[in-house]
C-alpha cells in the first residue's frame, strides 16, 4: 500500500482548521504520522503567518482520488476558491508524495515541486520521513533539508498538537 504525504497549512483560524483537517484525514485514512507544526510568514502575498505541517498515511486510493478528498476537506473548512492564487486561506492541503510515483502531467505533480521550493514543506517532511528518498532527486529528505538554504525563510517550531 503506498505511503502518502500531504502538506497542511492555514493562516486563518489556524489551530481550529488544522485540527479539523487532521480529524477528517484520520477518519478517512486511519492513523496519521504528523510532523511538528511550524510557523512561517505568508509567501507571495501580505497576510498573517501560516501554521504548516506534514501528515503521512497509507492508502490504496489513486493520487486523483486523494486530491479530490483533500479538496473536499478544504471546502469543509471554508476554503473559497475565488480565483486569487496567493492569499489568506482557511486551509491548504497539497499531495506531496504518493508512494514512489513520479508524475508531471499537468493534473498531478509528484513529487510536488514545493518540496524543493519551500522550507515550510521540506522541513516537516524531513522530520517525519528523514530516510525516505525523493523519487526524482534520490536524496533522502534529511539530506535535502541539510542542503536547503533555510536562510531564505524563517521557520519557528510551534508547541501545538493538531491531533488533539
Amino acid at each position: 500500500m503506498p505511503r502518502v504525504y500531504i502538506s497542511l497549512g492555514s493562516n486563518i483560524d489556524r489551530e481550529t482548521n488544522l485540527r479539523r483537517a487532521v480529524r477528517e484525514l484520520a477518519a478517512r485514512y486511519g492513523t496519521l504520522a504528523l510532523s511538528p507544526v511550524y510557523e512561517s510568514r505568508a509567501v507571495g502575498f501580505d497576510g498573517g503567518n501560516f501554521y504548516n505541517l506534514v501528515a503521512g498515511f497509507d492508502t490504496e486510493e489513486t493520487p486523483e482520488r486523494v486530491k479530490e478528498v483533500l479538496g473536499e476537506i478544504e471546502t469543509h473548512c471554508g476554503r473559497e476558491r475565488d480565483g486569487v492564487r496567493f492569499g489568506p486561506r482557511t486551509l491548504d492541503l497539497d499531495l506531496l508524495l504518493h508512494g514512489d510515483s513520479v508524475r508531471h502531467d499537468g493534473r498531478i505533480e509528484l513529487p510536488h515541486p514545493d518540496i524543493r521550493r519551500y522550507a515550510f514543506v521540506l522541513r516537516p517532511l524531513a522530520d517525519i520521513a528523514p530516510e525516505r528518498r525523493d523519487p526524482e532527486a534520490r536524496q533522502t529528505y534529511r539530506e535535502m533539508w541539510n542542503r536547503f538554504d533555510a536562510g531564505k525563510t524563517e521557520l519557528r517550531k510551534v508547541e501545538f498538537d493538531p491531533g488533539k
